[in-house]
């Protein structure tokens, strides 16, 4: 089995039991087709690529894209539609063979889905360290992407019967959430601001986002679409560079309020170089940091253990388990008081 194959059949699993059974039928389809007789398979075999290079999302972001534009081959077999293995495997099949060369470049970047159902963890956060600290936050994200989480206040979550957010938010988000609700105290953000290695824009890029998600998970689209809309509106500054580089600036400005440094779902795609950095940078302005002027890192990260992604926070110098939660956001067990 070449690691092209493997890699395909991990991520099919996956989207299994993420809720996307036909991403899942896909790219157990596309494991006989990615051979080196196609330019599209020879490029994927070649790539080097690692577990964490995300190739088969690659993979599937290129052809959602293409069945998003209208090709024919793909529109035909792509939901709303419902079709056998046998016709989707030769869809997949004269795609690749005859337009793979247009697919070929999506294999050179990660996949950024900007999962905006992850801000139900950054809501909970925000306003349990509004309780703890009663300061306004500055917000960095680090993997920023086009910022769509970086407008998490201005999302709702619904728990418990409580409402956190604005009542007239564009989107509510409605996890299955385990644990004591956060507390009520609302937020006050400052400032606003992320990092990229290749931001994308909301209007520009737009079509490309909504790729990257997976086609038979209507939900996640709607919410994309709401979030996209109101970031052509209400778009934070994400500027292009490594995240390292870009913390240890952001965190030399001394700032009135707490300053929260997150990252969803994205350290896998940091350096081993920018971790060690970014892991520095942050012990120093840590001990810099005041009771007027506080630093928090929060991470919502794949962490070996499963279920879901850890969710940790250090406040200072400690750190505190807040819980698990669901990569794309379905469920939070929140474990923090």
């Amino acid at each position: 089995m070449s690691d092209v194959a493997g890699l395909l059949m991990a991520q099919a699993e996956a989207c299994r039991t993420l809720g996307s059974p036909f991403t899942a039928r896909v790219l157990m389809a596309l494991v006989p087709l990615m051979t080196r007789d196609t330019v599209l398979g020879r490029a994927a075999h070649e790539s080097g690529a690692r577990p964490e290079d995300a190739l088969p999302l690659r993979l599937a972001g290129g052809l959602h894209a293409l069945a998003r534009s209208g090709d024919p081959d793909l529109a035909a077999i792509y939901p709303p539609h419902e079709v056998d293995e046998a016709a989707l495997s030769a869809a997949l099949a004269r795609v690749i063979a005859m337009r793979g060369d247009a697919l070929v470049p999506w294999l050179a970047s990660p996949p950024q889905t900007n999962e905006v159902a992850r801000s139900a963890v950054l809501i909970a956060v925000g306003h349990w360290l509004t309780r703890a600290y009663g300061l306004p936050l500055h917000l960095s994200e680090l993997g920023a992407s086009a910022g769509l989480n970086l407008n998490w206040d201005r999302y709702a979550l619904q728990v418990a019967g409580r409402l956190y957010g604005p009542q007239d938010a564009v989107l509510t988000l409605t996890p299955d959430w385990t644990g004591t609700p956060p507390p009520m105290d609302v937020p006050r953000i400052l400032s606003r601001a992320g990092v990229d290695l290749n931001p994308l824009d909301p209007v520009i890029d737009r079509d490309r986002l909504l790729a990257y998600l997976w086609a038979d998970q209507a939900a996640r689209l709607a919410r994309c679409v709401a979030a996209l809309d109101l970031a052509a509106r209400q778009s934070p500054q994400v500027t292009q560079g490594d995240a390292a580089i870009w913390a240890e600036a952001r965190l030399a400005q001394p700032v009135d309020g707490l300053h929260l440094v997150f990252h969803t779902v994205a350290a896998k795609y940091f350096s081993a170089d920018t971790k060690a950095r970014l892991a520095a940078a942050l012990t120093a302005a840590g001990a810099l940091a005041t009771q007027a002027r506080p630093l928090a890192h929060l991470t919502m990260e794949w962490d070996g253990k499963g279920p879901g992604a850890g969710v940790q926070l250090w406040p200072g110098q400690r750190m505190i388990a807040l819980g698990r939660a669901d990569f794309h956001g379905r469920w939070v067990n929140w474990l923090a008081s």
